[in-house]
């Protein structure tokens, strides 16, 4: 292969590296909204752009350590919206707890696939 196919590929792979990029910032922005700076102390923006990046990383270590395969590519606008945003009740029997979700796409199967594995995460001092 020439040298300038090499370049051309070079540029192809960058752009495309940039274009992933975006994507994050973009994701971040409508999910998180951290663009949301609305005070006017330098530093209260600092502390609230800080929090809305941890809450992305947050969410990213989320979907990839805990969601099923099905759903990993979800972004975290769609995980907000189909599972998080998710009406349901809580009822109190005598003996027992019972969680009502509401029909969608938190399925009691989906629901139960992502509890497991954070259960699995947890903490356990011996």
């Amino acid at each position: 292969m020439s040298p300038y196919g090499l370049r051309i590929i070079a540029g192809h792979d960058f752009y495309n590296q940039r274009g992933t990029a975006e994507q994050w910032i973009k994701e971040g922005k409508t999910a998180i909204h951290w663009t949301r700076l609305s005070c006017h102390r330098f530093r209260a923006n600092e502390v609230r752009l800080l929090l809305s990046v941890i809450a992305y990383n947050l969410g990213n270590l989320l979907r990839r350590l805990v969601l099923p395969v099905a759903i990993q590519d979800w972004s975290l606008t769609s995980l907000q919206q189909r599972l998080f945003k998710t009406g349901g009740r809580l009822i109190r029997h005598a003996r027992y707890f019972t969680l009502q979700l509401a029909e969608g796409y938190l399925t009691g199967r989906l629901f139960s696939q992502i509890l497991a594995p954070i259960e699995r995460l947890a903490w356990h001092p011996t």
